[in-house]
């Protein structure tokens, strides 16, 4: 990671301590907050923390300049957060704020994130399907274009988006304790679990 940040720094990618002027300028924002499971209340145990996701959006409401501004949600989140998003930035934002909020969830492996990134087998974009929507889904896509090939840009609506990267999450979770139990019968009898999962 380290040399990819110092390849880019300076010339695609900038650090700045100046959050609300960055913000109030960029054309496109990544939204990558942690969203916990709720320790508390309704939820408690298996629902997910949007507090952080409702306080960036709450943020950037009061830092937006006029003009059309990208949000793009890049935690895992439940289906219609991005409803979420829109209703507190299209209550909170000043005259002029344009915006139209995306659903870009990553598919990055432990141990190989850095390729995943580089050569990704797909990029999922979840868009409204509105015209600032679809412009705001042209707009990421462009910048994806720089190396990622068309045909692995993947859109759809944002709350498919949103229910791809959940399920891929659950099939992840089930493949794992699947290879438990598989790993637990092949002690048993005296298989190698490695070259079972081959």
């Amino acid at each position: 990671l380290e040399e990819v940040v110092f390849e880019a720094r300076g010339h695609d990618l900038f650090f700045s301590t100046e959050l609300d002027e960055v913000l109030a300028e960029a054309d496109i924002i990544f939204v990558a907050v942690n969203t916990p499971t709720k320790d508390y209340g309704v939820g408690d145990g298996y629902a997910a923390e949007l507090k952080n996701i409702e306080l960036t959006a709450r943020h950037l409401a009061k830092v937006l300049r006029p003009g059309f501004h990208v949000v793009v949600e890049k935690s895992t989140v439940p289906v219609h957060t991005s409803e979420v998003l829109e209703k507190i930035l299209g209550s909170n934002a000043g005259a002029g704020v344009e915006f139209a909020v995306l659903n870009n969830p990553e598919f990055l492996a432990e141990g190989t994130a850095i390729r995943d990134l580089n050569e990704p087998d797909r990029v999922l974009i979840g868009a409204p399907e509105t015209e600032l929507g679809q412009r705001a889904l042209e707009m990421l896509t462009e910048v994806y274009a720089h190396w990622v090939p068309l045909e692995r840009i993947i859109s759809s609506n944002q709350f498919s988006s949103e229910m791809t990267k959940l399920v891929a999450n659950a099939f992840l979770a089930q493949r794992i304790s699947s290879i438990n139990a598989v790993s637990v019968t092949c002690e048993r009898f005296g298989a190698d679990v490695g070259e079972v999962a081959r």
